[in-house]
């Protein structure tokens, strides 16, 4: 199988993702308490990747980004005390070749001489130098947020003041209150500087993606030398709502560009997300041409370059316990199962060599009060283990995903009815590596 649908993560937001030399995705998001990183060597299987969680210190930690920078890893990071009027950036350090190994040294606060508010701070390369964007308030209260850029003397320290290069001013960045531009991200072509930002409310159907440009050759501390779009370049659409606060990499063979964004998990949903991904073309003026949100309910051809799966559809399995086979009009073969009787289960033989495996089931949770849902998983009669089930209603389907062990030859894999109502579209298996 050559495709899948798009949604990466069934939870999270702010999406960060960094592909280095060594051939693996590096991935945070925001989490809250701690900064967490993941590893992977595929974008569309991060989820069931091995993470590393890094503690803080601090409280309501935002949108971190993972960076390399002369040699080092750095990973930048909003953080208040428990007061939101407090939040401010801060950046920690790695001097290991792997971010998930050796000790992260925290550098502390990362700021111009205001010391204002500060979340999203991303670092932009250019020309040999080193600049800090971040979206802020302009004195000290809430009245908009603000994109800032500033001249880094390290990658831990501000060595200019800040400049203003954008604030709400069109109907699309100020149709809530308070007007915001936040969550830069920096994607550079034939010399053009594209700056992707994130405008209206975070918490409503209307948040959207807008776009200033600069040249590289040109001085990026003046605000004249950027350009801002008049409309959005990529808002609600195909069923799905608030598409914001992305980053961009590229296919593990470095031939397509991708974009990464959080939207929300159903109309209304607010701030309850969850992470999708898809690939994006250029425009002749060497500006992104994102589209519109991919239909879920449609294939996506895999990254190229990433391993191929192996595809089992729920309803061609052995069902039993009160498991109902249903024609679905989103599922992938036309038909699906619901796990809803106490016992319920589906039983399926996988053919494989022995190794590692991820397993991607495209899942359901159709409990009427709001609450996750599980399955237990096992595999060859094994003890059975939890697999999450985001809440987002009957056939809104997000991705549940495990790593497991298989032998050489037949295998069974057994979906049970845990906790809730559930359902079962199919399942991916594919190597690890």
């Amino acid at each position: 199988m050559d495709h899948f649908y798009n949604v990466i993560m069934q939870d999270g937001a702010d999406p960060w993702v960094y592909k280095h030399t060594d051939g693996f995705y590096y991935f945070t998001k925001t989490t809250g308490g701690n900064v967490t990183i993941w590893k992977s060597h595929s974008l569309t299987a991060l989820d069931a990747a091995p993470r590393r969680v890094i503690a803080t210190g601090g409280h309501n930690i935002w949108a971190p980004e993972l960076h390399y920078i002369n040699g080092a890893w750095y990973i930048y990071y909003a953080m208040d005390d428990g007061d939101n009027a407090n939040h401010r950036m801060y950046v920690m350090e790695n001097t290991s070749d792997d971010p998930m190994e050796g000790g992260w040294e925290q550098k502390g606060q990362i700021t111009d001489s205001t010391d204002r508010w500060a979340i999203d701070g991303t670092v932009l390369q250019a020309g040999g130098q080193l600049y800090f964007i971040w979206s802020g308030w302009e004195e000290y209260v809430n009245v908009r947020q603000n994109l800032y850029i500033a001249r880094m003397s390290n990658p831990w320290t501000i060595g200019s003041e800040r400049v203003e290069i954008s604030r709400p001013t069109y109907s699309w960045e100020t149709n809530h209150s308070p007007h915001v531009n936040e969550g830069p991200q920096v994607a550079i072509r034939n010399g053009v500087v594209n700056l992707v930002y994130s405008a209206s409310g975070s918490w409503t159907n209307d948040y959207c993606l807008g776009l200033i440009t600069a040249d590289m050759s040109g001085d990026l501390l003046n605000p004249a030398s950027w350009s801002k779009r008049d409309r959005p370049i990529f808002v609600s659409g195909n069923g799905l709502y608030g598409p914001g606060h992305h980053s961009f990499t590229t296919s593990p063979d470095g031939t397509e560009d991708w974009i990464v964004y959080h939207v929300a998990k159903y109309d209304g949903a607010g701030w309850n997300r969850e992470i999708r991904t898809q690939p994006f073309t250029w425009n002749i003026s060497n500006t992104p041409r994102l589209g519109v949100p991919a239909d879920p309910n449609l294939p996506i051809r895999l990254p190229s370059g990433e391993a191929a799966r192996t595809r089992y559809e729920a309803e061609s399995g052995t069902l039993g316990g009160g498991v109902a086979a249903l024609p679905s009009s989103a599922g992938s073969g036309g038909s699906k199962a619901r796990f809803e009787a106490p016992g319920s289960y589906a039983e399926y033989t996988v053919n494989a060599a022995e190794g590692e495996y991820v397993l991607l089931a495209r899942t359901a949770n159709g409990n009427e009060g709001g609450e996750a849902a599980y399955f237990g998983l096992s595999v060859n009669s094994g003890a059975p283990v939890s697999l999450y089930v985001t809440r987002k209603g009957w056939e809104n389907w997000g991705l549940s995903t495990a790593k497991i062990k298989l032998r050489d030859g037949e295998n069974k894999i057994r979906f049970t009815k845990d906790t809730g109502e559930v359902e079962l579209d199919f399942f991916d298996i594919r190597p690890v590596k």
